[in-house]
């Protein structure tokens, strides 16, 4: 099969539009293929509104939730490549990774068990806080330029993944 992850969504939509496509039950959330397709759409567009070129690398440092997946399909869509970082990373293993890598975006959770990513990111690249969200300039990871952050909360220098969708909206 020749086809691209992008392809094989919207034939899913074609073919099952209304019919259930994913459920995590711990957000309560319960999506058609349609609406998957949709969120999926919105945020690859917004992922290339901030900037990042096919065969850019995105990082992913969260737990299992609607936005990994979204995500996922998004970065496929989008032609940038995904890197899954280790929700268990400490510093020393998220700036390897990081900087091994090259990624250029970063999305994160808040927090996962005894973790607090957002703090940890922060130590990591103190510029954040003074930092237009897209232009980070960081010292100890200088090739991440955008970090976006899964909360509610607006945060210095983050974009909110929520918004990011409707980035590609604001700029037509």
């Amino acid at each position: 099969m020749y086809k691209t992850v992008g392809e094989v969504l919207g034939e899913a939509v074609l073919k099952w539009g209304d019919l259930e496509a994913v459920v995590v039950r711990h957000q309560q959330i319960r999506w058609s293929f349609r609406e998957l397709a949709d969120a999926v759409d919105r945020f690859a567009s917004g992922l290339l509104e901030l900037g990042l070129q096919p065969g850019d690398r995105v990082g992913i440092w969260s737990p299992n939730n609607i936005e990994w997946i979204v995500t996922q399909f998004a970065t496929a869509k989008a032609g940038l490549i995904l890197v899954n970082v280790n929700p268990a990373y400490r510093l020393s293993e998220l700036e390897y990774a990081l900087n091994k890598v090259g990624c250029k975006a970063l999305i994160l959770a808040q927090r996962f068990k005894s973790s607090d990513y957002v703090a940890m990111i922060r130590e990591l690249a103190p510029e954040l806080d003074h930092s237009s969200p897209s232009q980070l300039k960081s010292k100890k990871l200088p090739q991440l330029e955008s970090v976006i952050n899964l909360g509610a909360e607006p945060i210095p220098g983050f974009h909110r993944f929520q918004d990011v969708g409707g980035l590609a909206g604001e700029a037509s």
